[in-house]
């Protein structure tokens, strides 16, 4: 990945230490929330520890709500509600896909089914509101809310642009900015809000996590085209192979030889098979695969640009950090 906005390889451990125990109790409080009188349905949820990786929801709840001032109570119930969203849009995208794997484990439709899958994830969400409504304000529950419609905008716009091979950027983006920045975002609003920050401030903590999670969405794709299946934890070159065009796909069918964009647009349109090294050698030769690090890497930028009203601290030192964490990930 690129290293032009910093040398450091920050790891998660590290970026989380100053909102550790308030992490863990955000667990339990997810644990807590979930927990039900019928033993199958908790089997079920226990299943969901495949799927709680990086938490990185629920810390940018937290660190931001450091970074602005202090972390409340309501940060840590905050915290555990917008990780069941997260979860719940996984188990369901692992049915649109047909998915096998995640995260080294098998997913929830692939050791239980379609139906078990999608209840499941309906499950998460009813729970994720179940607790959210536990606040005196309804502001997070509103907030939320509305972020969840634009994350189903999002993926219902993915699933109606499967195929299309003429996809532009611009489509793409509108697409990761709804499916996966508008939740990051609305993690970090939270975060300043409940925080008791200022308007200007909870702006720029919005700003922030919007870019941030456009970029973490680009560098997601583009490790499922140029990672192994072993270090993702599931089978690479998926995305290509469901029709989901990406920045480094779009990039390299624009600038390609005609031979390279005729088989990757029957790649994209279903018309045949492709492995994994084939996008790779393909998104390296025509130099797409920089092409999607440095549009990552301008939305690192913008990010940090937004954190520059904060007062230095180790809350804000790891959310600049976390730009790095996200450039230079590999699953």
């Amino acid at each position: 990945m690129t290293e032009s906005i910093s040398t450091i390889h920050p790891t998660l451990e590290a970026l989380y230490t100053p909102v550790q125990a308030e992490l863990e109790d955000s667990r339990r409080a997810f644990d807590r929330e979930l927990r039900s009188d019928v033993a199958w349905v908790n089997e079920l949820c226990d299943g969901l520890t495949g799927y709680r990786g990086k938490m990185i929801r629920p810390a940018l709840v937290l660190l931001s709500g450091r970074a602005c001032g202090s972390v409340q109570p309501d940060h840590v119930t905050l915290a555990a509600v917008v990780e069941m969203v997260h979860l719940a849009t996984l188990v369901h995208d692992d049915v649109l896909d047909e998915a096998e794997i995640r995260r080294a484990h098998p997913t929830a439709r692939s050791a239980h089914g379609n139906e078990v899958a999608v209840l499941l994830g309906d499950y998460l969400i009813s729970h994720a509101f179940h607790l959210c409504s536990s606040l005196d304000s309804v502001t997070a529950c509103r907030l939320i809310g509305a972020s969840t419609n634009t994350v189903c905008e999002g993926e219902l716009l993915q699933v109606h642009r499967r195929g299309h091979v003429n996809l532009t950027e611009a489509e793409y983006l509108e697409v990761i900015h709804r499916k996966t920045a508008s939740l990051i975002a609305v993690c970090c609003e939270l975060g300043a809000r409940y925080a008791g920050a200022d308007e200007a401030t909870v702006s720029a903590l919005t700003r922030f996590g919007l870019e941030l999670g456009m970029a973490f969405q680009m560098i997601d794709d583009l490790l499922d085209v140029v990672g192994s299946s072993e270090h993702l934890g599931k089978p690479a070159g998926n995305d290509a192979q469901l029709g989901k065009p990406t920045v480094a796909t779009i990039h390299c069918l624009s600038v390609a030889e005609p031979a390279i964009r005729e088989q990757l647009g029957a790649v994209l349109s279903g018309r045949r098979p492709c492995t994994n090294g084939e996008l790779r050698r393909w998104t390296t030769q025509t130099g797409s695969t920089a092409y999607t690090e440095a549009k990552a890497g301008e939305c690192i930028r913008a990010a940090r640009s937004h954190l520059d009203r904060l007062p230095e601290s180790s809350a804000r030192s790891s959310l600049m950090a976390m730009g790095d964490f996200v450039l230079q990930r590999r699953h």
